[in-house]
């Protein structure tokens, strides 16, 4: 049996431990009010005899309580909740020490899955961890209700960034960078000034994409189109230096030609540029920025012939990949790229189609860009195509004072989700139980969330004067509070929500794709909508509902319910729960109809939504793909690829990294053992999400990373 302590290490049973501490407090009663040798091995015969793999110190606790007083020892009972009370009080007092010495050491297991993109080894990520982890002692014992930090810990809601919140910062964004690039920003105290060149916007955008970055926790998405008049501008400058050196001495096609070579020798620096700057930054929270590069052509663009060359050398350099340590070309995690497809590249004869097979070509080797139809998501959102945020959370219309829709320089303020499959356990098929249960839920869930928005509520400008004052957000004056940019649906606050499949799997016996299913799956989603819809009109204050990739929560929720319920078919026996709407992997469903499926869903979950296509091999499958990209615009708003094939980051190679005789993730091409450098799909269970490597530890790779 495993004990899982407060601070979320998992430590070895030891029975001893149950027996010193009855002992401690049958020092403190007389005569028969104390527990016999005999007593004692009974409760701790009775805790051993449950058959628990693993099981919180905190349950043990109660179950000692309980079984004393059913033994009629109800002052020893009492002893033992008052020195419980003051064992309480000694750990409040400091909660940090060993999370933190764990994280030094390299032994905080949780913390070294937490987060795919930082390495607890360094020490840039380790002081940001330190800082993290006073955070959420401060969080729990000071700053957050009781209820909801109980709530967090029990699987019944998630508090997002419980490590961020001690510091009054937002969750992502969408950079207004058009304004930052033509009005000038100022970092580090020093004025930057509206670029001449496209290189020089660049660099530029690269830097405040990290200062951004190293001020908030969530991610941040960058609209590219913005770059296309700074192309421009060096094209007119490459276009007078020549004509004032050859006008008359050459031909004009000539000097044409002059113009486009030094302007695709810029083109390509520049957006080598930042694929490099975003690879080789490290933030302040001791990682890559976590930015997403918009790819979208606007038909009425005056820059559209630019932004398209942009675009087209995004997509070159992230198909070509760039160098790891050992020389070999590897896919970089960032930047995340999303493309958007219109009538002009939806392969269907539009002049800009060469760029969307480029895109495919980049999705089939290097897993980006996800795609965007610009069709559906105009239905969805009043005609606007926009980025998503950084964490593919998406913000709600909103006007300014000139009725002009705007979604750059806008943000969200925190997550907060909710576990629906443990709703449905505990209500036991009784629809009665689930809605009552389900509402209690959502209040507790929108208690969390304001605890967010009043974390930040009263922030002045000079928190963050790259987002306030100098034009990632806003423009505020020094010293002036931030309130009105949290209210009015400028910013937003998301619900998330986990195992809509489970869910319904538990309270009507099959899964929402069969038609008594998704009627009772669609219900809980139009419900869920409603509550954040009923939410708004009483804060003013921009609820959405928010399903898009959870990662690790899909396995926590999952492994808490496990441990309280047991082994439920189909719900806790995976080690996972099916993430926001998604169809579970183990269903056979072709990807077309998958889309067709899940497009429904999107349409409710208007905060965020992304949905799979899964193909194999498929740098030998280009025609498939590009026959889903088309499938894509005409019928869901938000997709991505994913492949079967595992991939090795050392030598390139694509195909089925081995377990070897040591029980260890080799690559059979060149002998790779390092867990870091590879990516190995989820076999057992088909997940398809982030990796996140622990340390090197092949054992908890398995049960944690590959749910198996």
């Amino acid at each position: 049996m495993k004990i899982i302590k407060r601070d979320g290490r998992i430590v070895d049973y030891d029975r001893q431990k149950i027996a010193v501490a009855i002992e401690k407090a049958n020092r403190d009663v007389k005569g028969k009010e104390k527990a016999t040798k005999e007593e004692i091995k009974g409760i701790i015969e009775y805790i051993e005899g449950m058959g628990k793999k693993r099981i919180l110190v905190e349950d043990i606790q109660d179950i000692i309580e309980e079984r004393l007083m059913e033994i009629g020892k109800y002052k020893l009972a009492k002893e033992y909740i008052v020195y419980r009370y003051n064992r309480a009080l000694v750990r409040k007092s400091n909660t940090t020490d060993e999370s933190i010495l764990g994280l030094i050491r390299n032994e905080n297991e949780e913390l070294a899955g937490e987060n795919s993109n930082k390495n607890t080894m360094l020490a840039s990520t380790q002081r940001d961890y330190i800082a993290g982890e006073v955070s959420r002692d401060l969080t729990n014992r000071l700053l957050l209700p009781e209820k909801i930090v109980k709530a967090h810990q029990e699987g019944i809601l998630h508090f997002h960034d419980a490590d961020y919140f001690v510091q009054p910062i937002f969750n992502c964004c969408l950079v207004n960078i058009g304004d930052m690039l033509d009005n000038g920003t100022v970092m580090n105290g020093k004025m930057i000034e509206s670029p001449k060149s496209f290189y020089v916007a660049c660099i530029v955008m690269t830097q405040i994409i990290a200062t951004v970055a190293s001020n908030q926790y969530g991610g941040q998405s960058v609209d590219m189109r913005h770059l296309g008049k700074y192309l421009r501008k060096s094209y007119d400058k490459f276009r007078k230096e020549i004509e004032s050196k050859y006008k008359g001495k050459l031909p004009e096609e000539v000097i044409e030609d002059l113009v486009q070579d030094r302007l695709k020798n810029e083109l390509k620096s520049g957006v080598q540029t930042i694929q490099y700057q975003i690879n080789t930054l490290m933030t302040t929270n001791g990682q890559t920025p976590f930015v997403t590069l918009f790819l979208n052509l606007e038909p009425d663009d005056p820059y559209i012939k630019e932004n398209a060359m942009i675009i087209e050398e995004i997509l070159r350099q992230r198909l070509e990949g760039v160098k790891n340590e050992a020389g070999v070309y590897v896919t970089p995690a960032f930047p995340k790229l999303v493309y958007v497809l219109d009538e002009h590249n939806c392969l269907k004869g539009g002049e800009y189609d060469y760029l969307t097979k480029l895109a495919v070509k980049c999705s089939a080797k290097r897993m980006y860009p996800d795609y965007i139809s610009a069709k559906k998501m105009r239905e969805n959102y009043e005609g606007n195509v926009f980025s998503p945020m950084g964490c593919r959370s998406f913000l709600s219309p909103w006007k300014d004072e000139n009725e002009n829709y705007k979604f750059e320089g806008r943000f969200n303020q925190g997550v907060v989700s909710i576990n629906l499959p443990q709703i449905a356990i505990i209500a036991d098929g009784d629809e009665d139980k689930f809605w009552k249960l389900l509402d209690e839920r959502l209040e507790l869930c929108k208690e969390a969330l304001m605890c967010r928005h009043y974390a930040l509520l009263g922030t002045k400008s000079d928190i963050s004067p790259v987002h306030w004052q100098y034009g990632a957000i806003a423009r505020l004056e020094k010293g002036e509070k931030i309130d009105k940019l949290l209210y009015g649906g400028y910013s937003t606050m998301s619900l998330g929500y986990i195992g809509i499949y489970e869910m319904t799997k538990l309270m009507k016996g099959v899964s929402h794709t069969v038609p008594e299913g998704h009627d009772f799956a669609i219900k809980v989603m139009k419900h869920l909508k409603e509550k954040t819809a009923k939410w708004k009109k009483e804060t003013n204050i921009g609820f959405a509902l928010y399903g898009t990739p959870a990662e690790s929560l899909c396995y926590k929720f999952a492994r808490l319910d496990k441990e309280k319920f047991g082994t439920i078919k189909d719900v806790t026996d995976k080690g996972y729960y099916t993430n926001s709407y998604h169809v579970d992997v183990r269903e056979k469903i072709d990807a077309f109809d998958k889309l067709t499926f899940e497009s429904e869903f999107q349409k409710l979950s208007t905060g965020g939504a992304i949905s799979y296509v899964e193909i194999p091999n498929m740098q030998h499958n280009i025609p498939a793909l590009e026959t889903a990209v088309k499938f894509i615009y005409d019928n869901i708003q938000y997709a991505e690829f994913n492949t079967k094939s595992d991939y090795c980051h050392v030598c390139g190679f694509s195909g089925e990294i081995i377990i070897n005789d040591d029980n260890e993730w080799e690559c059979p091409n060149c002998g790779n053992k390092d867990h870091t450098k590879m990516n190995v799909v989820r076999r057992t269970c088909g997940y398809l999400g982030e990796n996140f490597w622990n340390a090197g530890k092949t054992k908890e790779i398995k049960q944690r990373v590959l749910h198996m």
